[in-house]
């Protein structure tokens, strides 16, 4: 029955009267006979397939019900929505399956790159949310936005002079690598990492207007000038995003060291051909303090903190302590009626010799005309700094300048806590 469905949906099929007992009919299609029992083939002439057709008239009753023609031929059809047979297209996979697939891949793609793409509604809010920076003023100055982070604030809940270290070095090491001069090394141009060579902080100084706050956005400028013959100095510019208040001005002057036999070095030809293009010829940022550092000792020194050694965290990839690190061991011998009652507003550092993990150092510091138990009635406070190894020999000499917080940062004028014997 399935056959003659089949040949019924490409051969028509003329019925016969149901009363029709004579001799089954034969219709002639090209030369083929249809068979009711069947489909049978013959060989026929080169004409064609002869099919001979065979049909009986069907019963007006079965098990006492009417029947008709037209309704035997509906259940045909009923068989014939049988599967059809297994081919090779519809073996296939679900292609809606993988559409739907690839659509939530470029929805996901799409999502991320409008993210990158953001943009701020408040001209307050962080302009560059990644902290990607840019070149700018014809690549000569590289610029980076920072967001004051909640760890990077102290206990006036403003951010500490680190925080502001670690920006001014953050954005010298990006300045590098957006001007294509990074190489293996921290900071080392590709010429640089050919001889061994790695920077070395020589002299820095830096001047605090205001400290930002939680929340506050900065934006950093810095750029690179000659210093001599064999250094480079690097200047920095603090601002409020906001408001384009200069917060904070840096300079600072770099030399090479060779990495392995850690001494100083000449800048070679190659190294001064890959950075001279990105020198500015324009005058410090900061008026350079020619007042000589002084050196301290056990008996000049009014406050002594011995015993500092460097945690593993505190190295760098040059495999010496981080020259922010130092900022804080200086300042660990500060007094601490200074530091409730005063803030950091400038900073002049010299450093003469690297620290590596193994040493252990020791802060001095002198302050300079001024009672320390009365300093709540004085005005600006400077101190002279030192920071050495047990041995002896100088790894830091500073000057530091500090200036009376707000009184709304430490509490009334009249409860300001005194160092205690």
């Amino acid at each position: 029955m399935v056959a003659t469905a089949a040949t019924s949906a490409f051969l028509p099929v003329v019925p016969l009267p149901p009363d029709s007992n004579s001799k089954p009919s034969s219709n002639k299609l090209g030369s083929s006979n249809l068979d009711t029992s069947g489909i049978k083939s013959k060989s026929g002439s080169s004409r064609g397939l002869k099919v001979k057709t065979n049909a009986q008239a069907p019963p007006k009753k079965i098990n006492g019900n009417s029947v008709s023609l037209s309704s035997a031929m509906e259940g045909v059809r009923e068989e014939s929505s049988s599967p059809p047979p297994r081919t090779f297209i519809n073996q296939l996979p679900d292609w809606s399956m993988l559409l739907a697939a690839i659509t939530t891949i470029f929805l996901a793609a799409e999502k991320q790159w409008m993210m990158l793409d953001w943009k701020p509604k408040r001209s307050d809010v962080l302009i560059d949310p990644f902290g990607f920076g840019r070149m700018v003023q014809d690549g000569f100055v590289f610029r980076q936005n920072f967001s004051i982070r909640s760890y990077e604030i102290g206990a006036d809940g403003t951010a500490n002079i680190d925080t502001l270290m670690n920006h001014l070095q953050e954005t010298a090491l990006n300045h590098v690598k957006s001007a294509g001069l990074w190489g293996d090394g921290f900071g080392a141009t590709p010429e640089m990492c050919k001889k061994n060579l790695i920077w070395v902080v020589a002299r820095m100084q830096v001047l605090v207007d205001r400290y930002p706050a939680w929340g506050d956005v900065v934006q950093v400028d810095t750029w690179v000038s000659s210093s001599g013959k064999n250094g480079m100095r690097r200047d920095w510019l603090f601002r409020d995003c906001r408001t384009g208040e200069i917060l904070t001005r840096a300079s600072s002057v770099w030399v090479m060291m060779n990495k392995q036999t850690r001494r100083l070095s000449k800048m070679p030809d190659e190294v001064r051909a890959e950075i001279g293009p990105f020198f500015v010829d324009t005058p410090p940022v900061i008026a350079e303090d020619g007042r000589k550092l002084t050196k301290l000792d056990d008996n000049s020194a009014e406050h002594i903190r011995s015993g500092l050694t460097p945690r593993w965290n505190d190295l760098d990839v040059n495999q010496h302590v981080n020259n922010v690190k130092y900022i804080g061991w200086i300042l660990e011998s500060a007094p601490q009626s200074i530091l409730e009652t005063h803030e950091l507003s400038g900073m002049t550092l010299e450093y003469r010799r690297e620290c590596g993990k193994d040493n252990v150092l020791q802060s001095l510091t002198s302050v300079m005309g001024a009672n320390v138990g009365g300093l709540q009635d004085s005005g600006n406070v400077e101190c002279q700094h030192l920071l050495r190894l047990e041995d002896g020999a100088e790894v830091v000499r500073g000057r530091t300048e500090w200036r009376p917080k707000h009184a709304k940062n430490f509490g009334m004028l009249g409860q300001v806590p005194v160092e205690s014997a």
